[in-house]
């Protein structure tokens, strides 16, 4: 029987490459992988062996480099997540914003290589920007390239990822067909203690064995292709920072706090404790806010991509903040693969 062929991928704003890995256990082929960031790109390129990466703005970016890069193959499908700063702009038609160049940057490589299909993924609250301008001007635009085009908020728990994440993704497909979202995939949700519990209160030095058997199937699921521990650096707070922290409880907040503490850090989600018995609240980018439902302390690298459903055999690289970032940046791999494997079916 004939090898089926794999669909070719081009990862535009591709981060550390979170939807990159989800279409590649989909069986995909990613290609490339362009971004304006290096430390981003160097974990993508350590991670993704077969793909090419090229760092580049897309606002300007040379066609004939991309065509080189990827040997003059076919791109089947376009996947990324334009940052669209400019797209609050009320009244005149957003989309054509100065600042949205890179937004454009993503249409005009899809009407440059016109892939099968696109999955542009961005913040939820995209589709209720200017009283729904914003989502119209997309679809406006992908229409005009000849994709049949339909969006929908998703919740990444609700694929088997420990992380009520939200993102909104707009999926286009050339053969007019309308794009059909997956349905919730799981019934008991995977909580923030299924997916911790055999991580230490400690750090583990780089490629160290872990302390603890899997205590849950997600963490087996995690631990699958590696016998080694990475990325779990701990962060040492001050001793005062500590002693906030411990009056805190599991799935707690600064409401917990006596009141003279409360107003100790300006913004509503600090001393937020994550809530052993749920998933875990949206993963941000190491603003220190979010501490561990157990342990006094930030999560790691390590525990902030569990929460992101990256597996412990995908490492990541450069400094610990920007390894935070890049983790906080990305779109849960378990939630892209979910969305691979439907479009893969109605291409």
């Amino acid at each position: 029987m004939a090898k089926k062929k794999k669909y070719t991928v081009l990862d535009l704003f591709c981060g550390c490459g979170g939807l990159s890995l989800g279409f590649e256990k989909a069986g995909y082929n990613i290609l490339l992988g362009i971004d304006i960031w290096k430390d981003a790109l160097t974990t993508f390129k350590y991670n993704h062996k077969g793909s090419e990466t090229l760092c580049a703005d897309l606002s300007s970016i040379d066609y004939s480099e991309v065509d080189s890069l990827i040997k003059g193959q076919k791109v089947d499908v376009i996947i990324g997540g334009p940052p669209c700063q400019g797209f609050s702009i009320a009244g005149k038609r957003v989309v054509d914003d100065e600042r949205n160049k890179l937004y454009k940057g993503f249409v005009g490589m899809v009407k440059y290589y016109k892939p099968k299909a696109f999955v542009l993924e961005n913040v939820p609250n995209i589709l209720s920007l200017g009283k729904g301008m914003v989502s119209d001007a997309i679809v406006r635009d992908f229409s005009n390239l000849g994709y049949k085009v339909v969006y929908k908020v998703l919740l990444a728990s609700d694929y088997g990822v420990p992380q009520n994440r939200k993102r909104a993704f707009f999926v286009g497909m050339l053969n007019g067909k309308e794009f059909e979202y997956p349905q919730k995939t799981i019934q008991d949700y995977v909580t923030t203690k299924d997916a911790l519990s055999d991580l230490p209160e400690y750090s583990i030095v780089e490629g160290g064995q872990y302390p603890t058997e899997p205590q849950s199937d997600y963490q087996r699921l995690m631990r699958k292709n590696t016998s080694c521990l990475h990325n779990h650096d701990i962060t040492v707070h001050t001793e005062q920072t500590q002693r906030i922290i411990a009056l805190v409880p599991d799935g707690g907040n600064y409401k917990d706090l006596p009141l003279e503490l409360q107003q100790t850090r300006k913004v509503h989600i600090a001393w937020t404790r994550l809530n052993s018995k749920k998933p875990s609240i949206t993963i941000d980018t190491g603003h220190n806010h979010h501490f561990h439902y157990e342990y006094n302390r930030v999560p790691t690298v390590r525990e902030s991509a569990r929460l992101q459903s990256f597996p412990d055999d995908f490492i990541f690289l450069c400094g610990k903040t920007s390894q935070l970032k890049q983790v906080g940046n990305a779109v849960p791999p378990i939630m892209a693969e979910t969305i691979a494997n439907s479009l893969k079916e109605q291409i």
